[in-house]
């Protein structure tokens, strides 16, 4: 699973699914990289298939549900990227953790995790999952924000958003990137990405 975003396919079947107050943990990746020696961040996405049952077509991070065997959820977000998109775990320099996010009728709780990666990866986009891994300019990201009226299985609502040309991105992984631009330093001298 890797969209975390209002609304799930039933809001009452999700409550049901899990007891009272209960947040399921999951984690996100939210790889970025520096094109060229002193070049802008690029922050990597993922598009969903369109023929899923659930999230069909939403762009959102490469993460998931925390797996038993994961011994912390930075592993589980290095585990889903490298499921999802073919990023070697061994290629992320994780930058640190930005604070989580939650769902609001999913009953999930997203860890989100930065990891800088090396520029010039290969994709490999999971056939079940992904139709497309995205890059997109930080810069571009953080000037696309906006306000957009959305409808979802019959409901209207106003949302925060960022629209990079025909991209979307909305709801927790919306939430995510503001985040992310909030805490992101990106060093003049040497190119270096950190976290505030």
């Amino acid at each position: 699973m890797s969209a975390f975003t209002w609304p799930p396919d039933s809001p009452l079947a999700a409550a049901a699914a899990r007891a009272p107050g209960e947040e399921i943990p999951a984690a996100v990746l939210a790889p970025l990289f520096v094109r060229g020696e002193s070049g802008d961040p690029l922050l990597v996405l993922t598009r969903r298939r369109a023929d899923l049952r659930r999230h069909a077509g939403e762009i959102a991070f490469p993460g998931g549900r925390r797996d038993a065997e994961d011994p912390d959820l930075s592993v589980t977000a290095l585990r889903e990227a490298e499921e999802e998109i073919g990023l070697p775990r061994e290629a992320v320099q994780l930058l640190g953790e930005l604070p989580s996010v939650s769902t609001f009728a999913t009953g999930y709780v997203i860890h989100p995790f930065v990891g800088a990666i090396p520029e010039g990866i290969a994709w490999r986009p999971s056939a079940r999952e992904v139709d497309a891994v995205i890059e997109l300019p930080l810069d571009e990201v953080r000037a696309g924000r906006t306000r957009t009226k959305m409808e979802r299985r019959g409901i209207s609502f106003e949302t925060d958003a960022y629209v990079v040309g025909e991209h979307l991105i909305w709801g927790a992984t919306a939430r995510i990137v503001e985040l992310l631009i909030e805490r992101l330093r990106h060093g003049a001298e040497d190119g270096a990405l950190s976290l505030a």
